[in-house]
């Protein structure tokens, strides 16, 4: 019998700049200071090489060995790099990524669809195991769980310090698409928000 495949994803904890609406992409900025329950247990964590997710892994995770991969980071915004919403909604190229982010990119930056890319070799690369612990960046989580609901990517909501399970069959049902078998949400940190 085969055995599932589960992906425990973790969204960071807030930036400074997560807190003031900006996107925050590949910009390498630390936590804000927040409170959560640690995990102790837990033995192996992957996720981003930015400080913000191997932060976050420090504090809910003290005894875990981190495994650091680029592949999960975050989109790169490119020039839209801490901006906001405010400042890029009357730009015709933002305004294009909003309403197709798999085909368009900033300015400098990645389309969606790169990271998708990104994140399915992030995947393919953990090791032959049934369950992961990954702290990232709400693209690659809003990916992975539209993938599993096979939803919209834009229908995902993805809150800083919440943790997102998402359960398959095996790995080959998650390699081949399947949609997952089940999906869960709880917070975890006590100023968890944005």
């Amino acid at each position: 019998m085969d055995s599932l495949f589960v992906l425990h994803l973790i969204r960071h904890a807030p930036t400074v700049g997560n807190q003031a609406k900006q996107y925050i992409g590949w910009t390498d900025e630390p936590v804000a200071p927040f409170e959560a329950l640690a995990f102790p247990e837990v033995k192996n964590v992957w996720g981003s090489d930015l400080q913000r997710c191997r932060q976050t892994a420090e504090v809910l995770f003290p005894a875990a060995f981190y495994h650091p991969d680029a592949n999960w980071r975050e989109c790169h915004f490119g020039k839209w790099e801490q901006k906001t919403y405010a400042e890029l909604e009357s730009m015709e190229a933002y305004r294009n990524w909003i309403n197709d982010p798999f085909r368009y990119k900033p300015p400098g930056g990645e389309s969606l669809n790169q990271v998708a890319e990104r994140v399915e070799r992030a995947v393919c690369a953990l090791p032959h195991e049934e369950e992961f612990m990954i702290v990232t960046h709400g693209g690659p989580i809003r990916y992975l769980l539209a993938r599993a609901k096979q939803e919209s990517f834009w229908k995902q909501t993805v809150l800083h310090g919440h943790l997102y399970t998402i359960v398959w069959q095996n790995r080959q049902a998650f390699e081949e698409g399947t949609r997952c078998t089940s999906f869960s949400e709880v917070p975890l940190m006590a100023n968890a928000s944005t």
